[in-house]
């Protein structure tokens, strides 16, 4: 017995928070930033047969300044970390991150001192996609768990502080090399 059995039909309650949840899901912008073999699977989501368009990533983006997804798929080598970095400060916010394939996520079986063990030592990450190469069904359900992760923000100053916290977090996080142990 609440307000929506004295409305007449056709109403809708949403909340603020909720709708502009909803339109920042439906609109998502990815930055190209393939590095290796990881790349040709995130290129082949966006070809006909699996179509990201219907999830509202009609294209990749040349400039960070009109994407709001990084998507990095490959190795990051140490000389390209600067500029991951670089592209990643001038999307605008509010910005994610995918880490596509063991590679990013980890260095993968590169561990030398060539190769950055983690993208998450650089830019925050929000979704991390395992495999080598990762396939294409795997990424666009990487996506669809972005987008419940979006619709679900808060708005206003408190989600900027938590932003910041999470970023200077990863910033600060002990490279996976240097961990002993399973529980640490």
């Amino acid at each position: 017995m609440g307000l929506e059995e004295k409305l007449p039909s056709g109403f809708l309650l949403t909340t603020v928070e909720q709708a502009a949840g909803w339109v920042r899901k439906a609109s998502v912008f990815p930055a190209t930033f393939g590095l290796a073999c990881c790349a040709i699977e995130m290129m082949t989501a966006g070809a006909g047969r699996y179509d990201m368009a219907r999830f509202g990533m009609e294209v990749f983006r040349g400039s960070p300044r009109q994407a709001d997804l990084m998507i990095v798929a490959g190795r990051v080598s140490q000389k390209m970390a600067p500029v991951l970095r670089q592209v990643y400060d001038q999307m605008p916010n509010p910005k994610w991150v995918i880490s596509m394939g063991v590679c990013a996520s980890s260095g993968g079986m590169f561990n030398n001192y060539a190769i950055v063990q983690g993208v998450d030592h650089i830019v925050p990450v929000d979704i991390y996609l395992p495999g080598c190469p990762p396939r294409p069904e795997m990424l666009l359900d990487s996506i669809l768990k972005l987008h419940r992760k979006i619709q679900n923000e808060k708005l206003g100053a408190h989600r900027e502080e938590a932003e910041q916290q999470a970023e200077e977090k990863a910033l600060k996080a002990l490279p996976l090399i240097e961990m002993k142990g399973l529980l640490q």
